[in-house]
């Protein structure tokens, strides 16, 4: 069941129906940090900033908060959002983000909402701004991608990563050309950062998920790309937050 608010204004932001949808997937369930979607963060539970952050933008038409959880639904609709309740089979660990994706864009075009973008904003991404929400949005149409993914740079180089054998040996584990380099010599590399997904609805739908052809990275600072998974990464984002004010 979708409820919906009809005024998606937010600080004064023009809403028009273009068709760009942000997507919050919210599970009240989490293993390693348990009701981490919830949890107070800064002074409001962690959801609230991707929800505010997705409401400060300027290119966002319709917001979309899709959970299980009684807690989390409640928190929502303290904002102009669509809030969605996620049946029980889409809500364990092992259900799709396709799955989960597929069943707001059902329910919001059964509300007669238009869906010709989808922009997945996971909530464990706080420090993600309407900025880099915007931007993004902006990277894909100035590029004619079918699919926007944020990234940032490495923390450390995977040259200097691998896999243990089960005696542990270290002869072999970072090859000798590469213990040669100085670690300023050696390429960069971008990883996922979780913070943004972005797809024309059709071609998601086409591909399955987000990585398909003509897809472009959109580059994301590494101080904002703390994505929330364990106790640690929570503190990191305290104090990340607490020192910008």
């Amino acid at each position: 069941m979708i409820s919906t608010v009809h005024n998606r204004s937010w600080q004064g932001v023009p809403v028009d129906d273009g068709g760009i949808v942000a997507i919050i997937p919210a599970r009240g369930g989490s293993q390693r940090l348990p009701r981490k979607n919830i949890k107070n963060l800064a002074g409001k539970p962690l959801i609230s900033w991707t929800i505010e952050a997705a409401l400060s933008s300027k290119s966002v038409d319709t917001i979309v908060v899709s959970s299980d959880d009684e807690e989390i639904l409640s928190e929502a609709k303290k904002y102009p959002v669509e809030v969605l309740r996620r049946p029980d089979y889409l809500a364990t660990s092992t259900a799709t983000t396709l799955d989960t994706i597929l069943h707001c864009v059902t329910a919001i075009t059964s509300q007669k909402i238009t869906v010709k973008q989808i922009v997945l904003l996971q909530p464990t991404s706080p420090l993600r701004t309407s900025e880099d929400i915007d931007q993004a949005i902006e990277l894909k149409r100035e590029s004619g991608a079918f699919s926007v993914i944020s990234v940032c740079q490495c923390e450390h180089s995977p040259l200097w990563a691998n896999v243990l054998n089960e005696s542990g040996d270290m002869e072999s584990f970072i090859p000798q050309n590469i213990l040669n380099c100085r670690s300023q010599d050696l390429p960069t590399y971008y990883r996922l950062n979780g913070a943004i997904f972005i797809s024309d609805v059709d071609k998601y739908i086409k591909h399955g998920g987000f990585f398909m052809p003509n897809s472009r990275a959109y580059l994301m600072a590494t101080n904002r790309s703390v994505d929330i998974d364990t106790e640690i990464d929570f503190k990191l984002c305290q104090i990340i937050l607490e020192e910008n004010g």
